[in-house]
């Protein structure tokens, strides 16, 4: 993952505090699901059944932050079966779906969770999701994310959404409030 606009990613120079402290202030990790969660493209059957594709390289990333301590929850514009499964797959019980108003959403899920909006990471993809990328304390684009969405992000994933976005952003927050050598620690052992 790279800080958007140059390496410092936020800091002095623009009044923000640096990606670095962002990352670390995180407790609620919240994600739109076209384009973010999985890779955009949505497939009908003949009967008009939707069918999304989720990573379970994401699923786990998702999973690894909740064990964590870091809330994950959901906001997007569509409805979907596929969706709600997944969730419940996960364990996620925070989602607002067929939300056209994503920023107006943020008051709602701030009063849920009691969670600032400065500790708060959006992790989006298009137009709808810049008015509430803007407003919390750490907003990520994808990146294969519209234009705009990159330039107003303060990081960039290398990978795309639906292909590995959301496990980066998830190794990046467990990295920068030091969980992740606790967790590689449970899955390598304490070998040298």
């Amino acid at each position: 993952m790279t800080p958007a606009g140059g390496a410092s990613g936020g800091g002095a120079e623009d009044g923000r505090p640096p990606t670095a402290d962002k990352l670390k202030a995180v407790r609620l990790l919240l994600l739109d699901v076209d384009g973010v969660l999985t890779d955009g493209k949505i497939t009908y059957t003949e009967q008009g059944h939707e069918i999304k594709s989720f990573s379970v390289r994401d699923g786990l990333g998702i999973r690894l932050a909740m064990d964590a301590g870091i809330r994950v929850g959901i906001v997007t514009a569509r409805t979907s079966q596929s969706l709600r499964h997944r969730c419940r797959n996960l364990g996620i019980d925070l989602v607002f779906d067929g939300v056209g108003d994503k920023r107006a959403a943020l008051d709602a899920i701030m009063d849920e969770t009691g969670v600032p909006a400065h500790r708060i990471a959006f992790v989006g993809d298009d137009l709808l999701d810049l008015p509430l990328m803007r407003c919390v304390g750490l907003s990520v684009a994808v990146a294969d994310a519209h234009d705009l969405l990159l330039a107003h992000a303060d990081m960039v994933t290398v990978k795309r959404g639906g292909r590995g976005a959301v496990r980066e952003v998830c190794e990046a927050l467990l990295k920068a409030q030091g969980q992740w050598e606790n967790i590689k620690n449970r899955f390598i052992g304490n070998e040298k």
